[in-house]
Formats: C-alpha cells, sequence, structure tokens
C-alpha cells in the first residue's frame, strides 16, 4: 500500500497496546510510514456483499492508526493481479476517530514496508479431514488433510517481534496465536508456527457462498 498524500521520508510511531483491554500489559512503539504492508485478503477490487474490508473509494480505519482511503491500483501487467494499492489518509483521524462524527466499516491491519521483519509462518490444521479417520472405511492415509501444513515464506512482522526467542507467545491481531519455533527458527531467520486460528466473519461468509 501507498499513502500518496502522506509526506516522503516521514516515519510516525504509534504507541500501540499489547493486549487493547488490559493496559497493565504495556505497550510497544510501531513506526508508520507511507509505505505500508497489508493482507491481501483486506482487499477486493471487486467486493461482494458484506465485505467491508477496503476496496476502491472505500474508507477504512487502520489499527491504531489513520483513517484511509483507497484511490487506485496497480496491477500486474502479466497476471492482471492488484500488487499495489494506493491510498489517501486523513491526518486528523490518527485518534481513530474523525472529527466530524463519520464511522467506517473495518479496521485492517498493517505494517511499515521499511521497517517490517521477514519471517517464515507455518499454519497448521487438523492432519484429517473427518473427525475420527480410523473408523471410516478404506485406507485412513485416504483423510488426510492436503492442507495441514502451510509454509509461508514471504511474511513481514511488525519490528517488536526481530528478537523473539525460540518458545515465545503471541497473539497475531486478527489471525490467531503463534509461537516462535524452537529448531528452525533464528535471528536472522525468525519462523512462526501457528497454534490456534481466530474466527473470521467473512471467512466463513465466502466459504458459505461457494
Amino acid at each position: 500500500m501507498v499513502i500518496d498524500n502522506y509526506p516522503e521520508g516521514r516515519v510516525d510511531e504509534f504507541d500501540c497496546p499489547y493486549h487493547p483491554k488490559n493496559a497493565e500489559m504495556g505497550s510497544r512503539k510501531v513506526p508508520f510510514s507511507r509505505e505500508l504492508f497489508i493482507e491481501q485478503d483486506d482487499f477486493m477490487e471487486v467486493p461482494p456483499k458484506k465485505f467491508f474490508r477496503l476496496a476502491p473509494g472505500r474508507e477504512v480505519r487502520l489499527r491504531y492508526g489513520y483513517f484511509i482511503k483507497c484511490v487506485g491500483v496497480v496491477k500486474d501487467p502479466g497476471t492482471g493481479e492488484v500488487v499495489e494499492v494506493h491510498c489517501t489518509y486523513d491526518p486528523e483521524t490518527r485518534s481513530g476517530f474523525a472529527p466530524d462524527g463519520r464511522k467506517v466499516d473495518a479496521t485492517i491491519h498493517w505494517v511499515s514496508a521499511a521497517h517490517a521483519v521477514p519471517a517464515e509462518v507455518r499454519l497448521y490444521d487438523r492432519l484429517f479431514c473427518v473427525p475420527d479417520a480410523l473408523s471410516e472405511e478404506g485406507d485412513f492415509t485416504t483423510y488426510l488433510n492436503p492442507k495441514s501444513l502451510e509454509t509461508l515464506k514471504s511474511c513481514r512482522l511488525e519490528p517488536s517481534l526481530a528478537n523473539a526467542a525460540p518458545g515465545d507467545r503471541f497473539q497475531f491481531e486478527r489471525l490467531g496465536y503463534f509461537c516462535v519455533d524452537s529448531r528452525d527458527s533464528s535471528e536472522k531467520a525468525p519462523v512462526f508456527n501457528r497454534t490456534m486460528t481466530l474466527r473470521d466473519a467473512w471467512a466463513k461468509i465466502a466459504e458459505k457462498g461457494k
């Protein structure tokens, strides 16, 4: 994502709590800049009904940050896939609220492109596609879940995770709970394993519509 009207070279910091409902757990500083990474699933060029995240002409809130509005996209000339989203931001909404009282339907998370930490993330799911594979007919291996492990090699995380130690546990907001892999993770190449998912309302709606 590129915020067109945000000054080039400028870096802000947001004070982000470790737990939104428990201030005693403290907070960390998160840098904010003109170029950000957002979740690919948080944008649709042609959104269906009940999709309230970012889309052309739509305004959303960046978690702990500003209101932004999508004003254009850049596509890969070969595949036609959207590879860059251009937005404008409202500097009066740093508090997370608009002075004129306008509301947005969604809040999405982000990470500054210049400060992001590259990482590998492993998404574990159920081993089998059925509750009890041994009670089913035939070879139990035919019920193995082909998506029981999905490895994402090009993830970008906020810089506060750069010094995470093996075994440390975190909640990645809106995504689930993760721990630092104790065998493969290193300071230069961190690896995070998902231990539990979170409910995703849009994912359920999309799956239902298939």
